[in-house]
């Protein structure tokens, strides 16, 4: 098929940018569904244009795609004012269909805490770092998509980077040779926490976690979670010890399975109900403790996250 006829055809066109620009939306959004409808809209405006005057896909994809999740981010902000309890981003399993084609430095990085600075960033801030240092897109291109000068960009980067450094976790995370893969010493610590958690033990539980972990849960209101943020060894152990004695639903019990996997390229532990994912549990890592621990519950986060479900560019 000549490059002629193949940009005459809107879906044989767009699929081979899809994964860039669902990685892009997913980095700005922090949602994999709101991703999804921000790739659909660039599809849908993609078939509507006329094509044959593109001269370069990838730009016009890109460009499109960010001013619809800078839109997007309006809404999101005024929806977020009215969010109950802490608010994560939703959790995926397999990074690697969210990275660019191009390798950096932050190409892989999609954790749960990265997403989180990014989430404090201003939207232009946010669109300009991830275009240039994670999408290798050229400043030149990057004022096009902003509509705003090249020095401009520049500078919001350049912001973006130094509060991206400054507050880039330091809990370990992973780059999995397959998604799920989990180094050994990770696996141990989890399931030394899952049995103590499941055993109220206080003692035990204080032997994996760090002085200054912190446990971040996000429910939405919709199911039980912590409206704070808990932070300390103590007050964490107890929280934990406390969750097992109250909650009904718990994994421990017979409907639900837990298993371990990869989120966010974080060692994990996915909770299975009948019906699907009921939680996911990240954990940051460091010298062999846990320092950090996201744990998402909310429903709305997890729908995504069922086998097989992938949509098409013309669904």
């Amino acid at each position: 098929m000549s490059t002629a006829t193949a940009i005459t055809n809107p879906e044989d066109s767009f699929e081979p940018h899809r994964r860039r620009l669902l990685g892009l939306a997913y980095r700005m959004l922090g949602s994999m569904s709101d991703a999804e409808d921000a790739v659909q809209e660039t599809y849908l405006r993609w078939h509507a244009a006329d094509r044959t005057k593109v001269s370069e896909p990838r730009a016009f994809l890109m460009t499109t795609t960010t001013r619809i999740c800078l839109d997007m981010l309006t809404s999101a902000r005024a929806r977020r004012e009215e969010y109950v309890g802490p608010w994560l981003p939703e959790p995926v399993f397999d990074t690697a269909a969210l990275a660019p084609d191009k390798g950096t430095e932050l190409a892989e990085d999609l954790s749960i805490a990265l997403l989180l600075i990014l989430d404090n960033l201003s939207p232009l801030q946010r669109a300009a770092f991830l275009l240039h240092d994670v999408f290798d897109f050229s400043f030149a291109e990057i004022a096009i998509a902003l509509g705003r000068s090249e020095a401009a960009c520049r500078q919001l980067a350049s912001r973006a980077r130094v509060n991206v450094r400054a507050a880039r976790p330091r809990g370990t995370s992973v780059s999995p040779a397959r998604p799920g893969e989990i180094d050994r010493k990770h696996a141990e610590l989890m399931s030394a926490f899952a049995a103590a958690t499941a055993a109220g033990d206080l003692n035990a539980l204080m032997q994996v976690l760090a002085a200054d972990v912190r446990v971040v849960t996000d429910g939405g209101g919709k199911v039980r979670s912590a409206l704070n943020v808990i932070e300390g060894a103590d007050r964490v152990a107890n929280f934990l010890v406390e969750v097992t004695r109250k909650r009904p639903d718990a994994w421990w019990q017979d409907d639900f399975r837990l298993r371990m996997g990869t989120v966010n390229g974080l060692p994990g532990l996915i909770v299975d109900s009948p019906g699907g994912p009921v939680q996911t549990t990240a954990f940051e890592i460091e010298h062999d403790l846990i320092r950090a621990v996201y744990v998402v519950r909310n429903p709305d986060k997890l729908r995504h996250l069922a086998v097989g479900r992938r949509p098409t560019a013309g669904e």
